[in-house]
């Protein structure tokens, strides 16, 4: 991408950010969400991202955090958003998915969704791996339990159960590829996370950042960190 037009465009959404600050001083979006505890057990297949950690076997803790985007009404449709904090040797890596399609042109487009469990997850923006571009998706498995999205109603469905999620990488316009599983239940030690999640300062063990994706992202994450004026 151009580097003047993705700075441009990652000032105008930081632009945007600053606006509705305005209303929400502490979190201009994702307002409110669901803490969650859990592990992500990875069981790479044979056909690499190019990415160290999602290519290694093994386990690891994670505290994740289940938001809309825009806060619509409860029951209305939103753009949902999953983010992940990984325990890994290396420190904390910071994951972040949004409601998406999985299809070669869907999984580049945010979609609005009423239910967590029929949700798609991608992180949308693509990682430099080692052989080049690696999208990553998490998609609920199919229990026949429907959550809602919005926090409340979504802590009373999902009550002490486990929500599961597969995990999944793949080229933009490659086939996704299974490398492991996502287990989430509810945090009992609160409602929300005050977590500030960043995936380009903590970013994935052998994960890089393109320079384009850093030029939209990190303005906006500039702004939302600033604290709340008065």
């Amino acid at each position: 991408m151009n580097q003047r037009f993705s700075g441009a465009a990652g000032q105008a959404f930081a632009a945007g950010f600053k606006a509705l600050k305005v209303l929400r001083p502490d979190r201009p979006i994702h307002s409110a969400g669901v803490a969650l505890k859990g592990t992500i057990e990875r069981q790479p297949a044979a056909a690499e991202s190019g990415i160290l950690w999602v290519d290694t076997s093994g386990n690891a803790a994670v505290s994740a955090r289940l938001s809309r985007s825009v806060g619509t009404p409860p029951g209305w449709p939103d753009i949902l958003g999953l983010a992940l904090r990984i325990t890994t040797e290396t420190g904390p890596a910071d994951v972040l998915l949004a409601s998406t399609g999985l299809s070669r042109p869907g999984r580049l487009v945010l979609t609005a969704h009423r239910h967590a469990s029929s949700s798609r997850l991608t992180s949308l923006m693509p990682y430099k791996g080692s052989a080049g571009p690696v999208l990553l998706a998490a998609c609920p498995e199919k229990t026949g339990n429907w959550l809602p999205a919005a926090p409340d109603a979504f802590r009373r469905a999902l009550g002490t159960a486990p929500w599961t999620l597969g995990l999944f990488h793949a080229r933009p316009a490659g086939r996704w590829i299974r490398f492991g599983t996502l287990t989430l239940t509810l945090d009992p030690a609160a409602a929300d996370l005050p977590t500030r999640f960043d995936p380009l300062e903590h970013s994935l063990p052998g994960a890089g950042t393109y320079g384009w994706t850093r030029r939209l992202r990190k303005p906006s994450y500039e702004v939302a960190r600033q604290p709340a004026q008065g």
